[in-house]
């Protein structure tokens, strides 16, 4: 029986620096908020696998971590996990900004430099994503298309914008022509990905701390479920209790997540809850403790236990 060489299906790792749009893209090509977007940088904290169908294609994306010159234990490890996902996969997709400075000039960071330099020594095919061109003039784009056009062989560039959803089909189609061919698609069509739902409860709640938050609390702040019941879902609906605790390092910022008279924490409960029961399609029901674990985010076995790196 002749194979059929026509279907593409592999893995793409999304690149870039912190807040340039991977998690916004990742969920408009699933239509889904599967991965948590928040103005701050370093949101996301490990490897979250997308998996998006197409017309002969299957593309199964990895969003990262921002990429960016790291300090500390817990901030190495998210750039360790996306850098390290090179190595798994056959095709990078690095993600710069639309815009110029002034007098049209456009800054090729060191940053940028950095991941290309990662992507040519595992010899991976790689297609520039030229992000936010809703908020660049697109007389613009052809000086960014010309600076970053010398760093690599580009197997393709394509501007798009991951908020809008302008040219993101075109960027899907344009990687899945550098996949290789396969005899069937590499997950179940049905498949968005491959996070379980308890873990994305927990980054619900921890977006919606840091939206809430801000600046009022560092990036000392993770999430554990410690119970996910589904003993009372339904196929129509039914309900899910769900227990997890907000982990911070110092008891004042403890004080802080909870707010006068508990009103902190009940915002971000209410904003979590709404977000998961649309999700899960069932009802939730959301109980959130906040504890104080001294200096977590530089202690290993901490990081481990909460799922962040590699």
């Amino acid at each position: 029986m002749e194979k059929n060489t026509s279907f593409r299906a592999g893995f793409v790792a999304i690149l870039g620096r912190p807040n340039v749009g991977k998690s916004t893209l990742l969920n408009k090509l699933l239509g889904e908020h599967v991965a948590i977007v928040t103005a701050r940088p370093q949101t996301t904290r490990t490897r979250i696998l997308g998996v998006v169908n197409g017309e002969g294609w299957q593309l199964a994306l990895f969003d990262t971590p921002g990429i960016h010159k790291a300090k500390g234990p817990l901030n190495r490890r998210m750039v360790d996990t996306a850098l390290g996902t090179l190595s798994e996969v056959d095709v990078a997709l690095v993600l710069v900004e639309a815009g110029t400075g002034p007098g049209g000039k456009v800054e090729v960071g060191e940053t940028v430099r950095w991941i290309v330099d990662e992507v040519k020594r595992r010899r991976k095919p790689a297609v520039l994503g030229i992000n936010k061109m809703d908020r660049a003039p697109r007389e613009t784009l052809l000086p960014v298309i010309e600076a970053y056009r010398s760093l690599f062989d580009w197997a393709d560039v394509v501007p798009f914008s991951a908020l809008t959803g302008e040219n993101v089909d075109r960027l899907a189609e344009a990687l899945a022509r550098h996949l290789p061919p396969a005899e069937a698609p590499l997950f179940p069509p049905e498949m968005l990905t491959d996070q379980a739902e308890r873990v994305i409860a927990a980054e619900y709640v921890r977006e919606q701390v840091m939206e809430l938050m801000r600046e009022e609390l560092p990036y000392a702040a993770a999430v554990e479920v410690q119970e996910f019941d589904e003993s009372e879902r339904r196929e129509d609906g039914g309900l899910v209790r769900i227990d997890a605790v907000i982990w911070v390092e110092r008891e004042s910022q403890k004080a802080m997540v909870i707010g006068k008279g508990g009103s902190m924490l009940k915002r971000v409960g209410t904003r979590a809850r709404q977000r998961l029961e649309r999700l899960l399609g069932a009802k939730v029901f959301l109980r959130l403790t906040v504890k104080v674990e001294e200096r977590w985010s530089e202690r290993v076995e901490a990081l481990r236990r909460l799922g962040i790196g590699p």
